[in-house]
């Protein structure tokens, strides 16, 4: 047998040598990379009932939403991984119920990114207090977890409070008055056309109509850039329908704004309840907002 050498002594139980402890703490380095490389990168520390870490979800309403009564929430996700959104359920008691999402999908919402999902804003509740708080309720899943999630909604643009102050107003003066964009009547280019307002007094109350205002897209004849006076006075003694025609022109020919028209077609009306002045909005519906678009193009003489 040859000469024994320092390093060629026999093991003893006295603990692992330097080399083990490397080859194991490499080991180890590892399985830790693997684990990691087999979640992405996430711990999995959130509560099915929480949003994951990372996630923000907030409240905006978009020009284009006003007249549908949209609303859009906004998820972000700067995590490391996706994730994907189901069901989504806004809670706030400014309103008759849940507003929900409008359409029956999931969205993805990937690493670094912002998704805007639609929901239905349900009728106003009258009266409700000031300092609600809105929440949302949605259905998520990421590559490791899942779960149904509720979180305060933050509202940075504010949008709620004024909507809910018009729209319980335009509740009040329903019980005063019906008004509507009643008719649209289009003109030759140069001339102005004609909108229609019916002002239907219902007998349960008194109020004042005392202008409607212009639009970034439409104004008035005679009246431009400036509200158009109404005065139509309603009482609760069974006054006769009023019927008022406004001299409507385009505010501008500018192609693109009709082309990427938001509001052009919702229109601030002045009033008086109870001797309280405020505003309601006014919007023309789907069909009429397409007649007074293509009027206005051709007005103005755009190419077809």
């Amino acid at each position: 047998m040859r000469p024994g050498r320092p390093h060629d002594r026999p093991a003893t139980r006295r603990g692992p040598t330097r080399r083990a402890r490397r080859v194991a703490l490499a080991s180890c380095g590892a399985l830790v990379l693997l684990l990691t490389a087999c979640t992405g990168g996430q711990t999995t520390d959130a509560s099915p009932s929480t949003l994951p870490p990372h996630v923000s979800v907030e409240l905006r309403q978009l020009r284009s939403d006003v007249a549908s009564r949209w609303a859009q929430v906004m998820i972000t996700n700067d995590g490391p991984t996706a994730l994907v959104v189901g069901g989504v359920r806004v809670d706030d008691p400014r309103f008759d119920g849940p507003a929900e999402r409008i359409n029956d999908r999931e969205s993805t919402v990937r690493a670094g990114s912002t998704v805007a999902i639609p929901v239905q804003l349900p009728a106003v509740a009258c009266p409700a207090p000031d300092d609600a708080t809105p929440t949302v309720t949605l259905d998520w899943s990421t590559t490791d977890a899942s779960g149904t999630a509720t979180a305060r909604l933050t509202d940075p643009l504010s949008f709620v409070p004024p909507l809910h102050a018009r729209e319980c107003r335009a509740q009040a003066l329903e019980a005063a008055a019906d008004v509507t964009i009643s008719a649209f009547t289009p003109s030759a280019p140069g001339q102005p056309a004609d909108l229609s307002l019916t002002i239907t007094p219902t007998g349960d109350g008194d109020a004042k109509i005392v202008a409607i205002h212009s639009t970034n897209l439409l104004t008035w004849a005679g009246h431009p850039n400036v509200d158009y006076p109404l005065d139509v006075v309603i009482t609760g003694d069974g006054t006769a329908p009023v019927e008022v025609h406004l001299p409507m022109i385009p505010l501008r020919c500018d192609p693109h704004v009709v082309q990427e028209d938001k509001r052009g077609t919702v229109f601030n009306v002045d009033i008086e309840l109870d001797g309280e002045p405020g505003q309601i909005q006014l919007a023309a519906g789907e069909e009429m907002r397409g007649h007074i678009l293509t009027w206005v193009g051709q007005w103005c003489g755009f190419p077809n």
